[in-house]
């Protein structure tokens, strides 16, 4: 393993200017760690590797289906109101044009019209949750 002498220093650097105690980076398997005491006596603490575990694989599940995506940024809601029935759940058959979820954006409620008939597979966002622009709120088979 190489130490890296100029990231420690601009550590300390860092520790020095913002008179901070202790400040720690890490970068993919390299961990350092720069701490001083009350009396301006430093320590480096340098750790390799950072612990990964490479017997875990992540699960990628797809779902095929017809997107349907936000048309705007904003905030989706499930109901019209809290407490109210949803417009979409997992299973309901939906027509085109009928509305799957609302977007409030700058206080205006915009409502989201299904782009396709079938049944909702999956609500790829959470109630109040922000969404951006062409990001997938709902699938539809």
């Amino acid at each position: 393993m190489k130490i890296d002498k100029n990231t420690i220093k601009e550590l300390t650097d860092y520790l020095n200017e913002f008179n901070l105690t202790e400040i720690e980076y890490t970068d993919k398997d390299t961990k350092i760690k720069v701490s001083k005491s009350n009396n301006s006596n430093q320590v480096v603490s340098v750790a390799s590797p950072v612990s990964t575990s490479t017997n875990e694989k992540p699960t990628i599940t797809r779902i095929s289906g017809t997107e349907i995506k936000s048309p705007i940024i904003g905030t989706a809601y499930h109901a019209p109101e809290p407490g109210a029935k949803k417009f979409a759940e997992i299973g309901k058959k939906i027509k085109k044009g009928e509305t799957v979820m609302i977007v409030e954006a700058m206080k205006t409620m915009n409502h989201v019209p299904s782009t396709a008939d079938g049944i909702i597979k999956k609500i790829c966002v959470e109630d109040g949750q922000p969404v951006e622009y062409g990001q997938t709120i709902i699938i539809v088979e």
